[in-house]
C-alpha cells in the first residue's frame, strides 16, 4: 500500500473542467477503489471551494478541490510497457499530431481500449507511448476488427469541441467496405432504426427494429467486381455496428464479418488471402478544435485489403 499522507488542494484548469468529481478523483487517485472514492465524497472529506458536493458535481475552471489523505493500493495490473511491440507499432500508425489532437490509422484486430478480457487497447498503448501526456481520450470509437482513422483528444477542451461536432453531425466519416453482390446505384441512403442487445456473454448484437434508435448511412459505389462491390459508407448517426447492419439490411453483407456476414460469400474470396473484416475508416473531415481550420485526413488501407482488391481486379480482366 502507498499512503498519501497529506491533504491535497488541486486547482481545476480549463482542461480538467466539465468532468464529474467522481471521474476526476478516479483518474487522479489511481489504485483507489471506486467504493472508497464514493465514501470520501459522501462523508464530506472531499470538498470543492470548501463546500460539500455530490459525486455527480461537474467541475468548473478555477474550482479548488480538497482531497483527503487516502491509502492507494499498489497497481494490480502492470502498466502497458512502452517496449511492447504493439505499442511501438502504434508510433508508426500516427497520421497527424499537434498539441490538441492525435490521429491514428488503427490496425484491424486491435481494440480501441482494454476491457472485456483485453489488457491492451489503443488508448492504453498511446498512454504508454506518450507518458508525458496528461490527457488522452478517444473522441469516437471503431470496432475491434475495423481498421482506419481514429481521433484522440489531447486536451479536455478539444474533446468537448469535437464531441459537439459529433452531436451537431458536422464531422464527416467515410468508410470503405467490400460487400456481397452488386450494390444497386440508386440505393444512396439506408435509414433503418437499430436496436442493440447485449448477450449474456457480453457480446453486442445489433438488429434493425422499429423499437431501435433512428440510424442513417449514405452509400456510394466506388468499384464493381464480379460478385462484390466496393462501397463508400458515410454514417450520419453513430450507432454500434451501424454500417455492418445497414449493409446486411440492404442485402449486401460485408466480407468476413464474423457476426453479420455470409460464409458462402467469404469462401468465394478465399483466393484473395482476405482473413479480416473488410471495413476501413478511410477519411475524416472536421474542424480543428483550436485553430478552426477545416481538416480532412485520410488513412491508407493496409496491405491485406489492397491485395484483395488487386486479386478481384485481375479476376475481372481475365474473365
Amino acid at each position: 500500500m502507498n499512503t498519501q499522507n497529506q491533504v491535497q488542494f488541486i486547482d481545476i484548469s480549463d482542461d480538467e473542467a466539465g468532468q464529474r468529481i467522481d471521474n476526476f478523483l478516479l483518474a487522479k487517485l489511481k489504485g483507489v477503489p471506486k467504493s472508497m472514492i464514493y465514501r470520501i465524497i459522501r462523508k464530506g472529506e472531499v470538498r470543492v471551494n470548501k463546500g460539500r458536493i455530490k459525486p455527480e458535481y461537474k467541475l468548473v475552471e478555477g474550482d479548488q478541490v480538497r482531497v483527503p489523505p487516502v491509502r492507494v493500493a499498489e497497481r494490480e495490473v502492470p502498466a502497458v510497457s512502452a517496449k511492447l511491440d504493439k505499442v511501438a507499432a502504434l508510433a508508426n500508425c500516427i497520421l497527424f499530431e499537434d498539441d490538441s489532437i492525435l490521429v491514428l490509422n488503427k490496425p484491424s484486430g486491435t481494440a480501441v481500449h482494454g476491457g472485456s478480457g483485453l489488457s491492451f487497447g489503443v488508448i492504453e498503448g498511446l498512454r504508454a507511448l506518450r507518458p508525458e501526456a496528461r490527457f488522452l481520450e478517444l473522441v469516437h470509437r471503431l470496432d475491434r476488427d475495423t481498421s482506419g482513422i481514429l481521433l484522440v483528444a489531447k486536451k479536455r477542451s478539444a474533446l468537448r469541441a469535437l464531441h459537439e461536432q459529433l452531436r451537431l453531425k458536422t464531422m464527416q466519416k467515410d468508410y470503405l467496405a467490400l460487400v456481397r453482390g452488386h450494390w444497386q446505384s440508386h440505393v444512396k441512403v439506408v435509414q433503418a432504426p437499430l436496436l442493440k442487445n447485449i448477450l449474456q456473454s457480453g457480446e453486442r448484437v445489433v438488429k434493425v427494429s422499429s423499437e431501435g434508435k433512428p440510424s442513417e448511412t449514405r452509400f456510394k459505389v466506388e468499384e464493381r467486381f464480379d460478385n462484390a462491390t466496393l462501397v463508400k459508407a458515410s454514417p450520419v448517426t453513430g450507432r454500434t455496428h451501424q454500417i455492418r447492419v445497414h449493409t446486411l439490411y440492404a442485402g449486401h453483407p460485408i466480407a468476413f464479418d464474423n457476426r453479420y456476414g455470409d460464409e458462402l460469400f467469404d469462401s468465394q474470396l478465399a483466393d484473395t488471402g482476405l482473413n479480416r473484416l473488410f471495413l476501413h475508416a478511410s477519411a475524416l473531415k472536421f474542424t480543428h478544435p483550436k485553430t478552426g481550420e477545416e481538416m480532412r485526413l485520410q488513412a491508407p488501407m493496409g496491405a491485406e485489403l489492397n491485395h484483395c482488391l488487386k486479386v478481384l481486379r485481375n479476376r475481372k480482366t481475365t474473365s
